[in-house]
C-alpha cells in the first residue's frame, strides 16, 4: 500500500506502536507527539502550523502497525489532533485514510496493576471511534507465497496454520 501511493507520487506515512515494528518504522508517539500518559482529555503536541501537521495534511495514506497494543486514549488524542489540523470536525481522524494493522489476539494495552476488565476497557475496540472504522480481515499469508525456499513453503504454511 505504501509503495503504491508513493509510486503514484503521493505521500504515505507508516508508524508503529512499539516492539520490533517500531525499530523499523517511526514510533506513533514520536510522529504524532502522543503524551506518554494519555487520558480521555489528552491532546497531541502538534500545532496546525508545524511541519508534522503539513506532512499529515499532505499524506494520502497513514498506516499504523501494531495498533491494538495502544491505549484507546492515544487514538482519541490523535483523532482530536487530526480533526484540528485537517479543519474537519465531522469525520473521524479528520477524514484521513488510516490503516490500523495488528492482531487483537496478541498484545493488548499494558496497564500497571489493571484487572482484565480495565485492560479490555482500554482497548481501541472500546472507543466510540471503533464503530466508524471498516474492518478488513486478511486471510492469505503472502509471505509464505514469496518464501525464498520453495521446499520450506509447505512446512512454513503448516506452522502458521498451527499458530492461528
Amino acid at each position: 500500500m505504501l509503495a503504491k501511493v508513493r509510486l503514484e507520487g503521493g505521500i504515505a506515512v507508516a508508524v508503529a506502536s512499539s516492539g520490533i515494528a517500531a525499530t523499523l518504522l517511526t514510533g506513533a508517539h514520536s510522529m504524532f507527539r502522543i503524551p506518554l500518559k494519555p487520558n480521555e482529555h489528552s491532546t497531541c503536541g502538534i500545532s496546525k502550523q508545524s511541519q508534522k501537521a503539513k506532512l499529515t495534511r499532505q499524506a494520502r495514506l497513514i498506516i499504523w502497525d501494531e495498533a491494538p497494543m495502544m491505549h484507546l486514549s492515544c487514538f482519541e488524542a490523535v483523532d482530536r489532533m487530526f480533526r484540528d489540523i485537517m479543519d474537519n470536525d465531522t469525520e473521524p481522524f479528520g477524514g484521513k485514510v488510516i490503516v490500523f494493522s495488528g492482531d487483537h489476539r496478541q498484545i493488548l494495552p499494558v496497564l500497571k496493576n489493571a484487572t482484565r476488565a480495565e485492560i479490555v476497557k482500554a482497548c481501541f475496540k472500546a472507543s466510540p471511534l471503533w464503530s466508524n472504522l471498516r474492518q478488513v480481515r486478511l486471510t492469505e499469508n503472502t509471505r509464505v507465497k514469496t518464501a525464498p525456499d520453495p521446499d520450506g513453503v509447505a512446512e512454513l504454511a503448516e506452522f502458521l496454520d498451527f499458530l492461528l
